[in-house]
This record gives C-alpha cells, sequence and structure tokens, in this order.
C-alpha cells in the first residue's frame, strides 16, 4: 500500500492508501501530490467531532483550479471511521477532486448505503493522529463566505510519498 507525508504546520500525519480496494481515488490523490499541488495549501474546514478538511484553498482562501472529477469508488471503500482520509464532495457524488477530509469521529453515516452514494474513504492515519486531534481543536470562524475557517491557518507545507 503506498504512503504518503502531510507536513502540516501542526506536525506530521502519515497515511496509508488504499490502492486495492480504492484505485482510482487513490490515483487521483496521487496525481495531485506528485504535482505538489498540495504544497501551500491549508485546512480549511475544521470541525471537531466531526473532520478536518483540506486539499482546495491558499492560505488567502482562493479556490485552486482543479483536474477533473473523478467518479465516486464509495461502494468498495472501507467505513468512514475515526483517522480514515475520505474525498470531499458536492451534492452530486462524483464530484470529487483535490479536496480531502480527515475523520476525526467514526462518521459511518457517509458510508455508501441504499439512502446515498456515500463519501469514498481511501486510507487511513497510522501516524500523527496528535496532530489531527491538535488541528481539531483551533479556533474557526466565518471567512469569505466559508464557515468553520481556522482563525490562525492551518497549512499544508508539503505532501509526499514515502513508499509506492
Amino acid at each position: 500500500m503506498p504512503e504518503v507525508v502531510i507536513q502540516t504546520s501542526k506536525g506530521n500525519i502519515t497515511i496509508e492508501l488504499y490502492d486495492k480496494k480504492t484505485p482510482k481515488t487513490v490515483e487521483n490523490f496521487l496525481s495531485y501530490v506528485t504535482d505538489s499541488f498540495y504544497d501551500g495549501t491549508i485546512f480549511h474546514r475544521v470541525i471537531d467531532g466531526f473532520m478536518v478538511q483540506g486539499g482546495g484553498f491558499t492560505k488567502d482562501l482562493k479556490q485552486k483550479e482543479t483536474k477533473d472529477p473523478i467518479v465516486n469508488e464509495a461502494a468498495t471503500a472501507p467505513s468512514n471511521t475515526r483517522g480514515t482520509i475520505a474525498m470531499a464532495r458536492t451534492s452530486d457524488p462524483h464530484s470529487a477532486t483535490s479536496q480531502f477530509f480527515i475523520n476525526v469521529a467514526d462518521n459511518t453515516f457517509l458510508d455508501e448505503s441504499p439512502q446515498g452514494r456515500g463519501y469514498c474513504a481511501f486510507g487511513k492515519v497510522i501516524d500523527g493522529m496528535e496532530t489531527i486531534d491538535a488541528i481539531k481543536k483551533v479556533d474557526t470562524h466565518s471567512q469569505k463566505g466559508l464557515d468553520d475557517v481556522p482563525e490562525e491557518p492551518v497549512l499544508i507545507k508539503s505532501i509526499k510519498i514515502t513508499k509506492k
């Protein structure tokens, strides 16, 4: 299984990616990593008890240009439990591009079900959950039309592949 390290202003997070269960999602995420797309983005949405979301906005809350959306692989993905990383999307189940979130609680209601397409969990934190726990505790506010934005930006310095 591939692994990446997310270097943030709060510490490092190591994630193993489920390339066998969610191959298109992992391929998409790694394409952004290889392009250094995430370098200098932020965790722009932080909700303690739910998740921390990043991968789409710069420090000044400018949304970055992304690649085309990918097909939702939630049907073959593991459950959205604490520590899993999943693709963020709009109400269109096949709209995920670059943004991801890390579950800070068991959010199984986000899984594929007869009621909906779900959110594709494509990996899990294997080291650095204390960094996620630090991020989830930051003070947030509304800014530029976005809710739950950290008052002090939580920077994603880089994401690097450490194991292919």
